[in-house]
């Protein structure tokens, strides 16, 4: 039965009902290898074939400083890269390293880590990211969990690695990238760990080179761990075939070429950035690295001008911020001139048609400058992002705008929207490469009887799911079912066509004393457009019968509002707790509110001010940047219960609907 972009499978369930849903591409045959090269059914593979088919074309590039100063991009082909990486695995192996061993991968996104990741697929070896945001003691975890017996890592990172190197046993061989030789620390002789240099061990490499020992595709490539917003680590263990299955499967929706460019600044430790890596190696793209500051990534992306754009929500939504800031404070005629022009490329674009190249010219290409000039497609991830910012990048940038859904425990995509598809608000179609199901969480009234569309918990199945947590068989048991079925702990529905939609996390949808559902995510999403709004934090529980924002505040924006009203303050602390300040951006935010349709149990009735944002440093976010909820309620306590008790004192700040 077709759906447009889903097809619904004649698989009856336990309820009688035919529910499950695959992509109306091809709804017989789950994808797990490339249509054009079936025999890619590894990493290893993946890299070879790119090898032989572009061995001169620019593969990864970085930054280069002179005398101080950051300058162009310095690059090495697909076969550079290629020899770079059986140097690397044949030193590996000559250090002992036995088939299977995991590697640990320390530091941010760079040419060497590609480097090793691919030396790790052409002689059987792990790779273990270790996530630099999540500080010793989680990196110290991760490596004795995952029996790690090899660190690449930086001269940053070495000294605090060095002071517990008693505590991490297994640990054998450090390397030290951009390590000089004569620089490096003696280890103590009771550790058993040798300790090197980068280039060195390339040269070692170099002088007894090994043939590859390449993996099954039922092999574990790597084991990726997931930080969760509660508990330790989980180590999610992520087969050859998964990688292949999931870049085949969007590989229909997407398509690279050999003459893209694009820029790595998402954290090779997360799912979302290695997923992509996979499929730029395949069509032999150009893979440009950021210089490592997130403040400098507009710089890096004017220099490389990619023309792939990979992003999160929050930056999406900083962008949108800054272009609508600039318009409106640009004057009465050229916000005029903007907003005609928006809405007239809008509606060309929404009715399948070209805009005027008037309006590129006049308009939007100083814009597009912004990231090079030459980006031809974005994509979103990691969280949901608000249709109206996704509808702003699609006209301001003139590209194709993606959005996908999915999850280190899928190996990336379980769902992106069809390119030929101009509508918001959805995350598409299932991948080629699973099946979706929802499944009723009666407790919470999501069921597949609701009108007009079927809610439920999504679940997923295919040859991208993973083979579990390591060592966890009961956190493994929690989300994969007997049947293959992982389940998301995501609330999701199926709109028309058959295109999925999210609503937010199962365990983040909470109710309010009167009864009503509060998805905080969607709101946050909302409230992110405000001008004064950096980053926001919404509360709520079933004690209450109204949210409560935190508000992370735009310094310039606020700083720029108090000088405009002539307020005196002695520091962004003190403006913030300013009674005027705080009645200023919760009228903006009931704006935004009103304009996005939340109702009246979902806005935030009082908000407090903080100076200083959320961040992975300070425990209240993930690495992908979704907000610890429960580490977010404790930091703000206080703050939390003093609105509350504002509001219950109808406080003159209580802003009235």
């Amino acid at each position: 039965m077709g759906e447009g972009y889903s097809a619904t499978l004649p698989e009856k369930l336990n309820t009688g009902k035919w529910n499950v849903y695959r992509s109306a591409l091809s709804p017989l045959k789950l994808i797990s290898r490339y249509s054009d090269h079936p025999e890619v059914g590894t990493l290893h593979d993946n890299f070879v074939c790119a090898v032989e088919k572009y061995p001169d074309h620019r593969y990864l590039g970085s930054r280069v400083w002179l005398d101080g100063t950051i300058g162009q991009y310095k690059w090495m082909t697909y076969g550079e890269v290629s020899h770079a990486r059986s140097a690397i695995g044949s030193a590996l192996q000559n250090y002992g390293l036995p088939k299977g061993a995991r590697i640990g991968i320390y530091f941010i996104n760079r040419p060497e880590w590609m480097i090793v990741d691919h030396a790790c697929s052409a002689y059987s070896y792990v790779s273990v990211p270790l996530y630099d945001t999540l500080g010793p003691d989680a990196v110290k975890y991760i490596v004795n969990h995952a029996d790690v017996q090899a660190i690449f890592c930086v001269p940053g990172n070495l000294n605090s690695m060095i002071s517990y190197l008693s505590e991490i046993p297994n640990v054998r061989l450090i390397v030290v990238v951009d390590g000089v030789e004569e620089n490096l620390p003696s280890l103590p002789t009771t550790c058993g760990a040798k300790i090197t240099t980068f280039s060195k061990l390339l040269n070692q490499g170099r002088i007894d080179l090994k043939p590859h020992s390449p993996p099954s595709p039922d092999d574990i490539a790597t084991i990726q761990y997931t930080s969760g917003t509660t508990g330790t680590p989980k180590g999610a263990m992520l087969t050859h075939g998964n990688f292949i299955a999931n870049s085949a499967g969007v590989a229909f929706a997407v398509t690279f070429y050999p003459t893209d460019v694009y820029l790595s600044y998402l954290p090779l430790a997360h799912i979302y950035e290695r997923a992509t890596q996979v499929v730029c190696a395949h069509y032999g793209v150009a893979v440009g690295f950021y210089q490592g500051d997130n403040l400098k990534l507009m710089d890096d992306a004017v220099i490389l001008r990619p023309t792939i754009f990979c992003s999160v929500p929050r930056l999406y939504n900083k962008i949108y911020a800054g272009i609508t800031n600039a318009v409106k404070s640009s004057g009465a005629l050229k916000e005029r001139l903007f907003n005609i022009a928006y809405n007239s490329k809008k509606q060309a674009l929404m009715n399948g048609q070209n805009s005027s190249p008037v309006w590129d010219r006049l308009v939007f290409n100083k814009i597009k400058e912004k990231l090079g000039g030459r980006v031809r497609v974005m994509y979103s991830g990691a969280s949901p992002i608000s249709p109206d910012v996704l509808d702003f990048l699609r006209v301001c940038f003139g590209c194709k705008v993606y959005e996908g859904y999915g999850m280190t425990e899928t190996s990336c995509a379980i769902s992106i929207n069809d390119p030929g598809d101009v509508t918001s608000g959805h995350v598409g179609a299932p991948s080629l490469a699973c099946e979706i199901k929802l499944v009723d969480v009666p407790e919470m009234n999501y069921t597949s009887d609701d009108q007009p569309y079927p809610h439920g918990e999504i679940c997923v199945r295919g040859p991208i799911v993973f083979r579990g947590y390591l060592k966890d068989e009961v956190q493994t048991k929690e989300i994969l079912d007997d049947e293959g079925w992982l389940h998301t702990g995501d609330i999701g529905l199926w709109l028309e066509g058959g295109r999925l939609k999210i609503i937010d996390r199962k365990k983040n949808i909470f109710k309010l004393a009167q009864g009503e559902y509060i998805a905080p995510e969607k709101i946050e999403n909302v409230y992110a457009k405000c001008k004064f709004v950096a980053q926001c934090f919404v509360y709520g529980d079933s004690f209450k019968s109204c949210l409560v924002a935190i508000v992370c505040v735009e310094p310039d924006v606020l700083k720029g509002w108090a000088k405009a009203q002539g307020i005196k303050y002695e520091d962004l602390g003190q403006l913030c707790r300013h009674p005027r300040a705080r009645a200023a951006v919760l009228a903006d935010m009931d704006a935004i509110g009103r304009e996005a349709g939340l109702r009246g149990f979902e806005f935030a009735k009082a908000i407090t001010l903080v100076p200083e944002p959320l961040t992975v440093e300070g425990g209240l976010l993930t690495p992908t940047m979704k907000i610890k909820r429960p580490q977010a309620k404790e930091h703000f306590g206080k703050a939390i219960s003093e609105m509350y008790y504002g509001i219950s004192k109808m406080d003159p700040i209580v802003h009235k609907l």
